[in-house]
């Protein structure tokens, strides 16, 4: 780990940000295996009573603002952001821009300010079978034209979304073709007005030092993950070449305060840099080992305690 950029020794304030939780915490999104049938109404309800106070986008959640509105409403929540998966690197960028639209035209009512996109062109965490990739040699990456059509694209996407009052937030994540840190600063340095989600969890897993993205970009962080990696299981990971699916599952990823990631100086620098974003606790783990409400009032816990939110 690199040094901090700023003094851990007391917790971080961060009063001015939100608290919201990611549904994965209750149902996965990639896998249906992982309790993929729990009922709308339960994760919110859940979500509510264990102290957040907004939400991101589920597979579960409806898609049409009118609707999706309503099932917040019920439960006092507030809509955070939600995921939108990108094919700019191989698909025609007009279609690409009709469905980011249709996309933001769902987060925008509902009073979202970011937009998370992930480019997937290529991606494999949503294979059950395929291994995760570390180097460069075992694992698939741009060409060239690619990496030109995928700068252009999120450079377009950056001024739509800057249309609608929203910024346009990349989420780097394993199984794609943004997973290392070369790739992460290439892409932020190829479209200077992209921000960037900060995802701890999924840079540990990679290999990457959440402190060192932070003091490179940490001005260009818009929106923020909450979850850690427990190092046994990364190791794990890459030395019997396990795929996205099975790592998840095996429970590579935790809550902030456990696990390897330290979450003290992730608050400490964000606190440092002003941020006043979300906050939105994750953590995709099979729920039927890990029961969900105990782990998310545990994370909500934590980061009050930490950060003061």
């Amino acid at each position: 780990m690199s040094s901090p950029l700023a003094d851990t020794t007391s917790p971080a304030r961060l009063r001015e940000c939100l608290v919201g939780a990611n549904p994965i915490v209750w149902s996965n999104d990639d896998f249906e295996e992982l309790s993929g049938d729990v009922p709308l109404d339960t994760i919110l309800a859940e979500m509510r009573a264990a102290g957040f106070v907004g939400t991101e986008l589920g597979h579960a959640y409806p898609r049409t603002a009118p609707e999706l509105a309503g099932a917040l409403a019920r439960h006092r929540l507030r809509l955070a952001s939600g995921w939108h998966s990108t094919h700019l690197a191989t698909r025609l960028y007009a279609e690409e821009e009709e469905a980011f639209r249709r996309h933001l035209d769902l987060l925008g009512p509902l009073g979202a300010t970011v937009a998370i996109v992930a480019e997937c062109s290529h991606a494999i965490h949503g294979d059950r079978a395929a291994p995760l990739g570390f180097g460069a040699d075992d694992r698939h990456t741009l060409v060239s034209e690619e990496w030109t059509h995928l700068a252009d694209g999120l450079e377009r996407f950056a001024a739509v979304g800057a249309e609608q009052g929203m910024k346009v937030v990349y989420h780097h994540h394993m199984g794609t073709v943004i997973q290392t840190e070369v790739e992460l600063d290439r892409l932020l340095a190829a479209v200077p007005s992209l921000h960037l989600l900060l995802d701890p969890g999924h840079l540990a897993f990679a290999g990457i030092d959440p402190l060192r993205v932070l003091e490179k970009h940490g001005p260009r962080v818009a929106h923020v993950h909450l979850k850690s990696v427990r190092a046994d299981v990364v190791r794990r990971v890459r030395e019997e070449r396990w795929s996205f699916c099975r790592a998840v599952t095996e429970g590579v990823f935790t809550i902030a305060g456990d696990g390897a990631v330290d979450f003290p100086a992730v608050f400490a620098n964000l606190a440092a840099l002003d941020y006043r974003g979300w906050l939105v606790v994750e953590a995709e783990e099979d729920p039927s080992r890990v029961p969900a409400f105990p782990k998310a009032r545990r994370a909500r816990d934590y980061v009050r305690a930490q950060t003061g939110a």
